[in-house]
């Protein structure tokens, strides 16, 4: 699992840190809202950890950042705040809890996983015998295990799962992957070739002189 953590308290950050990466996870964070936005991968993340009062930009404007450019990945706003508004006001911007500080670590660790079940549930798309792929978090998962991959990658599995027993054209996936930039056709099938490399199924299929397509799996 892969976390992003907005948090200007430098302990809080390296205690998170410490506790999930003793049990495998990556705990990458930022202090500031600017510097999160500036540099972070946000398509990488499993889920978001939201401070609501840091400098430049709070975890209000982050969030509301990070959704105008749809990205539905769980968030979870920590906070010192007990108003209600603040609390009505995160869950208009979309974040799926709250975590009052202090708080016990095993608590949160809980509540995230909590999420990641519902949000799985809701959004997977079973693409073969073994994967599904969550629509919201762009992760791909080999029997419930996380697969590790690129940006590029979640966004190739992302359209053809969204898309799912549909033709996507050489030219549609481009343009999408690389955000309207200008590549060779070499490029993306480099690209399908290293995900295969990946896979221990066979699901993305290679339309003749038309493009790729995942079928649905029963």
């Amino acid at each position: 699992m892969k976390i992003l953590l907005l948090e200007d308290d430098e302990f809080i950050c390296k205690e998170i840190q410490n506790y999930f990466e003793l049990n495998d996870h990556q705990v990458d964070y930022f202090h500031d809202g600017e510097a999160l936005l500036d540099n972070a991968l946000l398509q990488n993340y499993d889920i978001f950890l939201l401070d609501i009062n840091t400098p430049k930009k709070n975890g209000f404007e982050t969030l509301r950042e990070i959704r105008k450019e749809n990205i539905m990945t769980p968030a979870i706003y920590i906070t010192a705040q007990s108003d209600i508004e603040h609390v009505k006001r995160g869950y208009d911007l979309g974040c799926s809890d709250y975590v009052r500080k202090p708080f016990l670590l095993e608590e949160l660790e809980l509540r995230i996983s909590q999420i990641l079940y519902q949000d799985t549930a809701k959004n997977s798309v079973k693409i073969s015998e073994n994967y599904h792929f969550n629509l919201s978090t762009m992760g791909l998962f080999y029997k419930d295990e996380v697969v590790d991959l690129t940006g590029h990658e979640k966004k190739l599995l992302y359209i053809l799962s969204k898309n799912i027993n549909q033709i996507i054209t050489t030219d549609i996936l481009k343009d999408y992957i690389w955000d309207n930039k200008e590549v060779q056709d070499n490029t993306l099938r480099t690209q399908i070739k290293k995900l295969r490399a990946k896979l221990q199924d066979n699901f993305i299929l290679n339309v003749r002189n038309a493009g790729y397509k995942i079928s649905s799996y029963e």
